[in-house]
């Protein structure tokens, strides 16, 4: 039994078979976005009634069928409008669809590590919550379980954004954006269908409490529906919104929040939430393969220890691995979400030869494997590599060690438990085009590190700076680095973290990362969703900005969940042998000499004694350290941080409304019909 509420006379025609992948050519998805918004127009403007319109608006033609317009039978606008529909028909059923299965097999076990073939599909569009929508061409899974959904398209970044929420459940449903991911600051829209019918409002959160209703409505709902258990909500808004409640939505990476209830009274979620970091405007779409097989890197049986802070190593390798694969997909294999924080996979140098178990950073063999292969932060997903890259290992390399590295937060100093997490590492034989590398940047952590951040700071900026230039001793000449995707990490005082991109002039390029909220729960990918490109002798800045105003004593750069990092893991291909590019101010230098009285005496500094001592940790110079994965560090003096832009920051112009003038020409159309049966 279902329920529906429709809005728009405009339906997606279903396909009649399940289709369980879309491979998204950004040449397609523009010009489906055109058609679309053509055929309305079309009709509005020429104030007509065709054919296929008169047939759904008399419920003639059955849900589901092929309305069938007769476009030799129509004239002027409505032959303009009839074709595009075919053409969009077209386009919809051609090869851009495709199946993208992966197998369902029983793993089994060798040399204490899980190996086996994908016990579950993990495809661009699943069973469960998803379904195809041709004119909504991004869909992204906000839970690990797929029981929540989103699908989007919008037609320009100055027009509207359509959504269509759908989540496992015959209750209410609440999608919403937010500056860090919590309820504060959030713009939320929630709606259902209940018994005395559909219900949908724009609201906003100023805080753990229920939403409050917008003065503005300033979303438009277009559909609703409830059908074998589960509820799906279609809405559109402006991208750029004058609405001060609303959140401005921008080509940058967003906290999406969820939420949802088991009846139809909008109370308390619980337990039923979650948020999810993505880029709406910039979305990089994913593809999988068949027959992949996985690899689960996990820790057996760890005791956490009573301490706040704990890392943990295991030493491995993978010696049947016989010839070079492809990692495309990270999995994180969470065993006690509350405690792990953090996991880093490295690949060690070719003299760590021994496999151990046992705690970090005690002058073991296993602390000079630094070269990063995969990362996970708390609050973080799975992470699906471009469809062209893969993250390499075997073959030549199968006698290769691995550090994986796991830290424990554990401020409430509980004993007796233990611990199985890790990665699941899904991989391919089918090689792909590239082999993806992961550069770590930012301040050197926690090694000779000088330098404190003052208590009671309301604002405290450090930098690290990498000069690619510096790449010529390791290889020569560089490769351009194409960056996909950045992790951007901090400890609890981290407010703000942003990564600026320099051209070898000096010249701020962009952001390669920015995250104005950061959120220390919740630490992901993100998904540049462009290509980004670095040259020789680009450089990579990284500055931190932390809060100590709560603090009561200086914070120091370390390990520690109380001390601090300033890091940004920048996923790239083609790999190079480069892993480590970061800096720390010179904290000898002359000027730097009455610095630290700041911290001598009982007397608090005030906030332009913190920012002087800001300033001059950012005009000293740099030593940078480079390393390459065989452990060879190389240091350079003179390193400098430059200024950075100020973040971008929308404007709101009330009269930026999307205005399409896309006149119908059915020569233009015939061409276009040409174009894609010749593809």
């Amino acid at each position: 039994m279902s329920k529906k509420i429709s809005l728009s006379t405009l339906k997606t025609k279903k396909t009649g078979r399940k289709r369980e992948a879309l491979e998204n050519r950004a040449a397609s998805v523009r010009l489906l976005q055109v058609l679309n918004r053509a055929e309305l127009l079309t009709a509005r403007r020429e104030g007509v009634t065709c054919t296929a319109e008169r047939n759904r608006k008399a419920g003639s033609t059955a849900e589901g069928s092929d309305p069938g317009p007769v476009c030799q039978a129509e004239v002027g606008p409505c032959w303009a409008l009839c074709a595009t529909a075919v053409l969009r028909r077209l386009l919809v059923t051609s090869s851009y669809i495709k199946r993208l299965r992966w197998s369902h097999k029983k793993p089994v076990e060798q040399v204490g590590i899980n190996e086996g073939v994908s016990e579950k599909r993990h495809s661009f569009l699943n069973e469960g919550a998803g379904a195809l929508d041709p004119s909504l061409p991004f869909m992204e899974y906000l839970d690990q379980d797929h029981l929540v959904c989103l699908k989007w398209g919008f037609d320009d970044v100055q027009g509207t954004i359509t959504f269509t929420f759908v989540v496992n459940t015959t209750g209410w449903i609440g999608f919403g954006f937010s500056p860090n991911g919590d309820m504060q600051g959030a713009d939320i829209v929630m709606g259902g269908l209940g018994s005395s019918g559909g219900y949908f409002k724009d609201y906003y959160a100023t805080g753990n409490a229920m939403p409050l209703e917008d003065t503005e409505q300033s979303y438009t709902l277009l559909s609703l529906n409830e059908s074998d258990g589960q509820t799906s909500m279609s809405f559109q808004r402006a991208i750029m919104s004058c609405d001060q409640q609303d959140f401005q939505i921008t080509a940058q990476p967003i906290k999406l929040i969820y939420a949802y209830g088991t009846t139809d009274v909008i109370r308390y979620h619980g337990a039923r939430r979650g948020t999810k970091e993505v880029n709406l405007l910039n979305y990089m779409a994913r593809t999988t393969l068949t027959n992949t097989n996985f690899l689960d890197v996990t820790v057996e049986n760890v005791t956490v220890p009573p301490t706040h802070t704990y890392y943990h190593c295991k030493i491995m390798n993978f010696p049947w691995l016989t010839t070079k694969q492809h990692i495309i997909v990270v999995e994180p294999v969470i065993e006690n979400i509350d405690m792990v924080h953090h996991m880093l996979l490295y690949r060690c140098p070719s003299f760590v030869t021994q496999p151990y178990n046992s705690q970090c950073y005690q002058h073991n063999l296993g602390d000079y494997c630094i070269g990063v292969v995969a990362t996970w932060g708390v609050g973080g997903g799975v992470m699906d590599l471009p469809e062209n890259v893969g993250i390499p290992v075997g073959g030549e390399d199968r006698d290769t060690f691995y550090r994986l590295e796991i830290h424990y937060n554990n401020p409430n100093n509980v004993s007796g438990r233990t611990d199985g997490s890790g990665l699941r590492l899904y991989y391919t034989d089918q090689l792909r085009q590239y082999d993806a590398g992961v550069l770590m940047t930012g301040v050197v952590p926690g090694i000779n590190i000088h330098y404190k951040i003052p208590p009671k700071a309301t604002q405290f900026r450090s930098y690290g700076v990498c000069n690619t230039s510096l790449f010529s001793e390791f290889l020569n000449p560089m490769p351009d680095l194409k960056v996909f995707s950045v992790l951007m990490h901090t400890h609890l005082a981290g407010r703000k973290v942003r990564v600026g991109h320099y051209s070898s002039n000096g010249t701020q390029v962009d952001f390669m990362g920015l995250e104005e909220n950061y959120n220390f729960d919740l630490q992901q990918i993100t998904n540049l969703g462009v290509i980004k490109t670095i040259k020789q002798g680009d450089e990579i800045a990284v500055e931190c900005t932390y809060s100590t105003a709560s603090r009561a004593g200086v914070t120091t750069m370390g390990l520690g969940t109380n001390d601090e990092m300033c890091l940004a893991f920048l996923y790239y291909y083609p790999a190079i042998n480069v892993t480590t590019c970061q800096s720390r101010p010179d904290t000898t230098h002359p000027s730097m000499n009455t610095s630290n009285q700041i911290f001598e005496g009982t007397t608090t500094p005030d906030q332009d004694e913190i920012a002087e001592y800001e300033r001059l940790l950012k005009t000293v110079p740099q030593l940078q350290l480079i390393a390459d994965e065989g452990r060879t560090f190389k240091s350079y003096p003179g390193g400098m941080i430059r200024e950075m832009m100020k973040t971008p920051t929308v404007t709101c112009n009330a009269s930026s409304r999307l205005v399409t003038s896309w006149i119908v020409n059915p020569a233009g159309i015939i061409l276009l019909l040409l174009w894609i049966a010749m593809m």
